[in-house]
């Protein structure tokens, strides 16, 4: 009787998993592989005060997890050594034979330490990046040059969409037949059984019967530009005073945007509602969702917001395109105000065009992100790479 083949010891490393799209990926990742063919082990460090933690659905799915407080966002080079220090002899006890890193930080120690390791396939995601709109210039280019380095220590790059695979190139991070296209996917299920309008959400936050409802979902952080859309909510209710907004979310901002708020006059019609679980019902309320970031991914947001059928509305940036182009969404100009303003006010002064964008965005993003996709395209990968071991 032949013997089961032996299985694939897979290391999966993430700075933190706070609240947000690649928190959820790797969580996916590691719950669904196929258990007979695939030993998953997830490591990651402590999330920030105000970021939100998803630890609780790594303990719902039962998950193989080892915390190392001292991996974090920033890089420093004493707690780096450290850091780097502790995955090598993490890897040397359970002898991986693949290591994948998400996030830049997880990135750079994590495939330095799976080279010094000896580990047979090192693999990174790049969920986005930060080669503009987070730091000085010259910051910038240590981050490029270390990226390119750590791209000569990877098997693979994966990056989450075609213009984000340009984008790496075009860096020089990587040739661009190193880099695989692997599109996120997610448990869209909740999303897209959740019927629209429900009236849950907004009888929660108080709002009027006949009022509009945008919202921003996600962290209150510098490149997500929330005064962005608060100027552009204000100019936008100057023409109708029945819109209301609701920040969804929270993190190192919130008490400057507070400020913001009751600069333009505008506190009584924004709603800061911190972190909330309810995600599908609160989608379901909305008139929109809104991206005002200078800089993204894939937002994990907006694929939930068109998988409810929720339109939307984006900046210009990152993976946005390749979600809402050409037909999905409206798109604006980052860093445009009035741009913004006037395509929050044609949700409701060309009402056939929003839901036509929302049904087509809806179709696409449930056919494309969906978790069984993402599932077996990562198995595949991971096949082509690794022979069975012994």
């Amino acid at each position: 009787m032949p013997s089961s083949p032996a299985k694939i010891r897979v290391m999966r490393i993430i700075a933190r998993l706070n609240v947000g799209g690649p928190a959820r990926h790797v969580i996916l990742l590691n719950a669904n592989l196929e258990r007979s063919r695939y030993q998953n082990l997830l490591v990651t460090g402590i999330e920030g005060v105000r970021e939100g933690s998803m630890k609780d659905l790594v303990a719902s799915h039962q998950l193989d997890m080892e915390i190392i407080p001292e991996l974090g966002r920033e890089i420093a080079l004493k707690n780096d050594l450290f850091v780097l220090w502790k995955l090598y002899r993490l890897m040397g006890r359970y002898r991986p034979h693949i290591v994948h890193t998400h996030t830049a930080k997880a990135g750079l120690v994590g495939r330095i330490a799976a080279k010094l390791a000896g580990v047979p396939i090192i693999v990174h995601t790049f969920h986005g990046h930060v080669f503009h709109g987070y730091f000085s210039p010259a910051k910038t280019q240590f981050f490029i040059a270390l990226e390119k380095f750590c791209g000569l220590l990877s098997d693979r790059i994966i990056t989450i969409s075609a213009l984000l695979k340009q984008e790496i190139a075009a860096y020089g991070v990587a040739p661009l037949d190193k880099i695989e296209i692997v599109p996120l996917g997610f448990d869209l299920s909740p999303f897209a059984t959740q019927n629209r309008h429900t009236g849950e959400f907004r009888a929660s936050i108080d709002i009027p019967a006949k009022g509009k409802l945008i919202a921003a979902v996600g962290r209150l952080v510098p490149i997500k530009n929330i005064p962005l859309l608060l100027e552009a909510f204000a100019i936008a209710r100057q023409s109708d005073p029945q819109i209301y907004l609701a920040l969804i979310g929270d993190g190192e901002l919130r008490s400057h945007l507070e400020v913001r708020v009751r600069e333009l006059g505008i506190a009584p019609a924004v709603i800061f509602t911190g972190w909330r679980q309810d995600l599908p019902q609160i989608y379901a309320d909305l008139d929109a969702v809104v991206i005002s970031s200078d800089n993204e991914g894939t937002p994990a947001s907006l694929i939930e917001a068109m998988a409810t059928g929720c339109p939307a509305i984006a900046t210009r940036v990152g993976g946005v395109l390749d979600l809402l182009a050409p037909d999905r969404g409206r798109i604006v100009n980052p860093k445009e105000p009035q741009s913004l303003a006037r395509a929050i006010l044609d949700l409701w002064q060309n009402p056939d065009k929003t839901q036509h964008f929302a049904a087509n965005a809806r179709e696409y993003a449930l056919s494309t992100y969906n978790s069984q996709r993402l599932i077996g395209d990562i198995a595949q990968l991971y096949e082509t790479l690794v022979k069975p071991p012994s």
